[in-house]
């Protein structure tokens, strides 16, 4: 037995008791025990309790993508870096810092690769039981578990709108084994695009539609319906039907995910927030504690000066600029200071006056002999005053 037999073989055995006791159980519940639905059906709850089996496993990806996809400027910068040296050291060097970027930010590239790789064995097992049916039935092959040569015939002449489940494309002459593939192909492709497609349009933030591996997924978008018909017509139809079923699971899961848990920075996020909003509940973005110690401190507000005094000091009071008042108290309004002249002068601007109405700092003129003359009244011409007139 080589290695491949020996890690399938445990596979095997549980791909047929699941199958089995799926069958019995349909069979119990009053579905023809050699109808090819009744083991369709068994072959679909195969499937569901394998992916939920696979939940923690899944839920574990898709944190890890999330991870990926906020690493990924860090990750840039790295490149950018050494971009362009190809020297050992650098490369040494590009190496440590990307491994130490991924254990600081608790961020694992394999992890989202996790669910496929388990449910490859899954598919190769299904495929080796299914292919296996005729050979248990006439006893050239051991029995797998508790699929015995009486089941196993019971299998292998069932038939799903007249195709048998263990028929091929490739190598048979039936019109129904080929129309039932091909119908299965089609639908698989359709559903792996849809699924692709809303992961893409939706669940992607816009700077990494850029990236390299974006271009790649764009162009996987549309090659996966070519690798689906040429590698379909090789397997059976019950693997196909199992095929179908996972992606129907895959496309409904990630519809979930996409709407609860969706990438930060992509339009799904987006859309989750303004749902959050119009609820009333508060919408938290995921964040990564290791990428925080790149990002630049927040700059904190200028501390306010401490305007109380100091010990042993007497505080002055300081003078509040107040509005100078715009009428008098009799209610006239204050005149307004006249423009400056060139030589700094009020223009038109009254002497002071003291409290008794005398001009204050005016000096009096003096005659020639040294003595105060003091300002006479205005007269007429023979020089005695003039009154004013009413």
């Amino acid at each position: 037995m080589s290695i491949f037999d020996s890690v399938l073989a445990p596979l095997e055995w549980v791909v047929a008791w699941l199958m089995v006791n799926f069958h019995t159980i349909f069979a119990f519940i009053g579905l023809p025990k050699d109808s090819g639905f009744t083991w369709a059906l068994s072959i679909v709850g195969l499937v569901i309790v394998i992916r939920i089996v696979l939940i923690p496993l899944f839920v574990k990806q898709i944190h890890a993508s999330r991870r990926m996809q906020l690493i990924q400027p860090e990750m840039q910068k790295i490149q950018k870096k050494y971009k362009g040296k190809t020297d050992p050291e650098s490369r040494q060097a590009m190496t440590q810092e990307t491994m130490g970027l991924y254990k600081r930010t608790g961020t694992n590239p394999f992890s989202s690769c996790l669910p496929i790789l388990l449910q490859s064995p899954v598919f190769f097992a299904l495929f080796r039981v299914l292919n296996n049916l005729a050979a248990i039935a006439s006893h050239k092959h051991a029995t797998i578990g508790p699929l015995d040569a009486n089941l196993a015939h019971q299998a292998q002449i069932s038939t799903i709108f007249g195709a048998p489940l263990s028929s091929h494309f490739l190598g048979s002459t039936d019109a129904s084994t080929k129309l039932v593939t091909v119908v299965l192909i089609i639908l698989m492709s359709a559903s792996t695009f849809t699924t692709q497609r809303q992961l893409m349009m939706k669940n992607m933030p816009a700077n990494a539609m850029d990236n390299p591996f974006a271009k790649q997924q764009k162009v996987l978008l549309y090659l996966m319906p070519l690798f689906f018909a040429f590698s379909g017509i090789n397997f059976p139809i019950g693997v196909l039907l199992y095929w179908l079923t996972t992606n129907l699971w895959s496309m409904g899961q990630q519809f979930y995910t996409i709407r609860r848990m969706p990438a930060p920075g992509s339009p799904a996020e987006k859309a989750l927030e303004e749902r959050r909003i119009k609820s009333g509940k508060e919408h938290k973005k995921f964040s990564i504690p290791g990428l925080t110690h790149d990002e630049p401190e927040p700059v904190q507000d200028d501390p306010v000066a401490d305007t109380r005094p100091k010990s042993g000091q007497r505080q002055q009071p300081k003078r509040k600029n107040r509005a100078k008042p715009t009428t008098q108290p009799d209610g006239s309004a204050v005149p307004t200071s006249p423009p400056a002249t060139s030589n700094g002068n009020a223009t038109g601007a009254k002497p002071a006056t003291g409290g008794n109405g005398n001009t204050k700092g005016a000096k009096p003129a003096k005659d020639g002999n040294g003595n105060r003359q003091d300002a006479k009244p205005a007269g007429a011409a023979n020089g005695s005053p003039q009154d004013a007139k009413p």
